[in-house]
């Protein structure tokens, strides 16, 4: 006679083993935590799971209840020291974040970090493979033993898998840093400001050697990170330089060689005639633009930012593309080459409407001129940059940061000591404090013609003011419309608020009209667009 099947677990009725060193009736012997033999297997499911939550919550405590107890004891250690340090890195933020900023972004430290996140990555991990031991899935009911598997895989992912990607974050990091910033010494603040020239160049195949088609100088207070920005137009004349420039022996009576000699050729010609006067420089053209910043607003320009427009195509490749809405058809292609003087064919269209770009056609659709005016041109190239501001949200930062600061480090170029970088995101944390407070030397606070013929002592004059009434948040005055040509002016490619909001010092947002085009929060009116010109952010 046949006994009939049964759903009962035969483990169930498995008795403990005493140990050698145990007494028979020991609380070990009947205890589920340390025994699963001794409960029933609802219990051992409960006690996987329980094993599992505590080793992700408090890494060791686990062993301490369930397995070796020196293992736990040392685990639980490092567990209570990781949580007494990070309390104490919140504390010290709250009283003094440079110090933390510092620390992370510190090159030696950050390696430090490095080596102990992968350690504690390591030592998670192998706290998790003790606790699928101490569970001992071939105990579980077999319904039960893929989800305990599941969850234990998922939990490892997430914890020790999640430290060990930090790991490889900051040290993509520390990698980007080390790449963009430069080597020396800090800088120390100027009559209490910090002050650099922000430029966006373009090197296009048809153009002769880079030229920064937009020029901005940041003033900023090194107490309170309360910002300045002043617009240089690119088509400035007659710019001028110190007399311990290098270029006051070139051009003693300021950049006035012709029609030619506008701001933005002053790079090229340093880099291309003069890079001599700048022998210590890896950059003579940004030196020059440096010298010619100052000469033009008096304030003592201590460090430059380039953006390089040519490598936007990598970072936006590495986005993953940019969604804009085209307000018109952009040629790709055209114009005319400026070392050939020919026609330039043009290659395919870029259509009205939703579209999303790739590296290649958003760089296009910044830099056409083909029946194009400057601020049709410049409009989109802000359209271009406030997309990318937007669509480089936390997702795609961190799935795809590696090739994300690979293409930063080929498209900013900046003689800011990589030390001086705490202090400069500490002031741009300060900054979002304070409304970014904007001027320029173009309308609507002087007449149009002003930057063919500036008056330089004007101009620094009111610089001088702007700076002072900045400290009690005073913004300049426009001039009436009229006065100020109507109240157009050429429109940064390389939009100052778009690129205070990427450096921290402002969290100022952009508006849009009833059309839903972008306009800028800038005081600067905006110029007379044609369709070429029209686009916003979806």
């Amino acid at each position: 006679m046949t006994t009939p099947p049964s759903n009962h677990d035969p483990s169930d009725d498995i008795e403990a083993a005493r140990g050698l060193d145990e007494r028979a009736g020991s609380s070990r012997m009947t205890d589920p935590l340390r025994n699963p033999r001794s409960g029933g297997s609802v219990t051992r499911t409960k006690r996987a799971w329980l094993l599992l939550i505590l080793t992700t919550v408090i890494p060791g405590s686990a062993q301490l209840v369930a397995g070796n107890r020196k293992v736990g004891r040392v685990a639980l250690t490092v567990t209570l020291c990781v949580w007494a340090l990070i309390v104490l890195l919140l504390l010290t933020w709250l009283v003094h974040r440079a110090w933390v900023i510092e620390l992370v972004t510190g090159r030696f430290i950050s390696l430090v970090l490095v080596i102990v996140l992968i350690a504690l990555a390591i030592f998670w991990a192998l706290l998790f493979f003790d606790t699928l031991r101490l569970i001992r899935p071939v105990l579980l009911a077999k319904g039960m033993r893929p989800a305990v598997i599941i969850g234990f895989v998922v939990l490892l992912f997430v914890t020790a898998g999640g430290v060990g990607y930090s790991a490889y974050l900051v040290n993509v990091g520390r990698g980007a840093v080390s790449g963009i910033f430069a080597q020396g010494p800090k800088m120390k603040p100027v009559d209490g400001r910090y002050n650099f020239l922000l430029m966006g160049g373009d090197a296009g195949d048809d153009r002769v050697g880079r030229r920064p088609d937009s020029m901005t100088v940041f003033s900023v207070d090194a107490k309170t990170g309360q910002a300045v920005t002043i617009s240089l137009p690119r088509n400035m004349q007659n710019a001028q330089f110190a007399k311990d420039s290098p270029l006051w022996d070139v051009y003693p009576d300021g950049y006035n060689c012709g029609d030619e000699c506008i701001l933005n050729a002053l790079y090229p010609d340093v880099a291309n005639d003069h890079k001599d006067l700048y022998p210590h420089s890896k950059d003579p053209g940004a030196e020059a633009m440096k010298d010619a910043a100052e000469g033009i607003t008096g304030l003592p320009i201590q460090s430059y930012v380039l953006v390089d427009m040519d490598g936007f195509s990598k970072l936006i490749d590495a986005m993953g593309g940019i969604d804009i809405n085209v307000g018109g058809r952009v040629p790709i292609g055209g114009g005319h080459d400026e070392m050939t003087g020919e026609q330039n064919p043009i290659d395919g269209y870029i259509e009205p409407g939703k579209q999303h770009l790739d590296g290649f056609h958003a760089l296009w659709y910044g830099r056409s001129r083909e029946g194009a005016s400057d601020y049709d041109r410049e409009a989109r190239q802000r359209c271009v940059q406030s997309a990318m501001l937007k669509q480089l949200d936390p997702q795609t930062v961190l799935t795809r940061f590696q090739d994300i600061s690979e293409a930063g480090q080929k498209i900013i170029e900046t003689d800011i000591p990589e030390n001086q970088l705490s202090s400069f995101v500490d002031l741009g944390l300060k900054a979002k404090d304070h409304d970014l407070i904007q001027y320029g030397m173009a309308p609507p606070y002087f007449p149009e013609e002003f930057p063919t013929y500036p008056d330089y002592d004007e101009f620094r004059s009111s610089v001088d003011k702007v700076i002072s009434d900045s400290k009690d948040g005073k913004t300049p005055e426009p001039q009436a419309a009229g006065e100020a040509g109507g109240g157009k002016t050429p429109v940064a490619s390389v939009n100052p608020l778009v690129m205070a909001q990427v450096l921290g010092l402002s969290d100022q947002s952009q508006a849009t009209d009833d059309a839903g085009t972008t306009k800028s929060l800038d005081v600067q009116q905006a110029a007379e667009l044609t369709e070429n010109g029209t686009c916003s952010v979806p």
